[in-house]
């Protein structure tokens, strides 16, 4: 695939470095994405020379992830990896970063009328209830 990503987020699980058999590396890494009431936490690898990118980070530290979309399958059953190429500090961004790294045709509110359904009555809702 050609398409990248990047998401901003809070860096929340930072895993050890993972090498298999076959000489592969990977090491994986969860960011918190704000989303309205509900933060996102997105899981994603880093995988051989990537991986010392993540050594400068601690959790808590404000990430820019840039990011392909990989898939494979396996005896029937599919995978969906976020794979992390570029990984970047936010401390040093400027003041209009979050809104240029959010992900190509995502926002952070749906549009008008997304959720036509019954659970959408916010008079009924308190702040804890979730819609799903």
């Amino acid at each position: 695939m050609a398409n990248s990503f990047e998401l901003i987020g809070t860096l929340k699980v930072l895993e050890e470095p993972q090498t298999f058999a076959s000489g592969f590396t990977k090491r994986e890494f969860v960011i918190e994405v704000p989303d309205g009431n509900y933060p996102q936490m997105v899981k994603f690898e880093a995988v051989r020379d990537k991986i010392d990118q993540l050594n400068n980070f601690s959790l808590g530290d404000e990430l820019k992830v840039t990011f392909d979309v990989r898939g494979n399958e396996y005896k029937g059953r599919y995978y969906v990896n976020l794979n992390a190429w570029k990984i970047q500090g936010e401390a040093s961004g400027g003041g209009a970063a979050p809104a240029a790294g959010a992900p190509q045709g995502a926002s952070s509110d749906p549009p008008p009328g997304a959720f036509d359904n019954n659970f959408d009555n916010e008079s009924e809702a308190t702040e804890d209830d979730i819609p799903f």
